[in-house]
């Protein structure tokens, strides 16, 4: 069982930087894939980013490659989404996600672990 919470969602000017954290639970944090998702208002939630189990291998939608960067530090259970460039279009809650696998993927069924949402609003 993974329990993970985010935080550093906020209000930030168009062009501006937000840095996400996802805290875990749980000794295995190293053997799981992370995620980023969100989901804006009226939308269906949609993935943002993902890492493998040691970073090594990340993947982005294409409409942050760029912008946004997840990294992760295994020593202290937590992944990271930095943004920058922030745009409107950007505005939604954000998630983080666990998969038990090493390898991550790019929908929400690959993720059995979900954090509560930290809400991230650009204003133009």
């Amino acid at each position: 069982q993974v329990q993970l919470v985010e935080s550093g969602g906020g209000l930030v000017q168009a062009g501006g930087s937000l840095r996400l954290s996802c805290a875990a639970s749980g000794r295995t944090f190293n053997s799981y894939a992370m995620g980023w998702f969100r989901q804006a208002p009226g939308k269906e939630r949609e993935f943002v980013a993902a890492s493998s189990w040691s970073g090594g291998n990340t993947y982005y939608v294409d409409s942050v490659k760029g912008r946004f960067t997840i990294s992760r530090d295994n020593a202290k259970n937590t992944v990271y989404l930095q943004m920058n460039s922030l745009k409107a279009e950007d505005t939604a809650v954000y998630y983080c996600a666990a998969r038990a696998s090493p390898w991550p993927g790019r929908i929400e069924r690959d993720y059995a672990y979900w954090g509560q949402g930290t809400q991230v609003t650009v204003s133009s």
